[in-house]
């Protein structure tokens, strides 16, 4: 439920009994702590005027998401490693073949700059490989070492357990629930991207 509903049901001059849908809306409004929930009252306090639903969802997926990074990024500073270069390693051992450093940038939503950059220091620490293409020298094609491969299998592990751990906060039908609708959004957004770049 939006902060647009839940004044729309408050505000119409109106009061009746509360359904039991009205009911639970009010008392999962009130059990919100979080940190997104201390903004969107201020907003309110100052700009009532505001409709601040979306800030609700989108402020919490970004603060969740910044959040689980932090933790995230634990095992990867262990391994010397940054989130973007640990994104490429893992694209090529999910993949399983041979990638071009542009393909890379579009599986790792990454620019072919920052990916170049990424691939040097990796080779330099012998986790990649390229080989040149045959037919055009222009073209490399990357893999993981023995090595590479060794140690993106060590650390998902050790992720996918702490994600777990997360997420045990929500039984299995919750997260299911959430899976669905993030899944949801996130093929909606990125089918309005893919629109707009046409």
């Amino acid at each position: 439920m939006t902060a647009t509903h839940g004044r729309a049901a408050a505000g119409d001059g109106t009061r009746g009994e509360e359904g039991p849908l009205e009911g639970a809306a009010a008392a999962g409004e009130d059990a919100r702590r979080d940190t997104v929930a201390a903004v969107v009252r201020q907003w309110q306090a100052v700009r009532p005027d505001l409709d601040t639903g979306p800030m609700e969802i989108i402020g919490r997926v970004n603060r969740c998401a910044a959040l689980l990074q932090q933790a995230e990024d634990a095992p990867l500073r262990r391994a010397g490693l940054s989130r973007p270069e640990f994104d490429l390693l893992g694209a090529l051992r999910r993949t399983g073949h041979e990638l071009t450093p542009g393909e890379l940038a579009r599986e790792t939503f990454s620019s072919g700059a920052a990916v170049t950059k990424r691939l040097k220091q990796l080779t330099e620490r012998g986790l990649v490989e390229r080989r040149g293409d045959t037919r055009d020298r222009r073209v490399a094609h990357l893999r993981l070492t023995d090595a590479g491969r060794e140690l993106v299998d060590g650390i998902m592990p050790e992720q996918l357990a702490y994600e777990s751990a997360v997420l045990s906060a929500l039984d299995g039908d919750r997260q299911d629930e959430l899976a669905d609708l993030l899944g949801e959004l996130l093929s909606r957004l990125e089918g309005h991207m893919r629109a707009l770049r046409v």
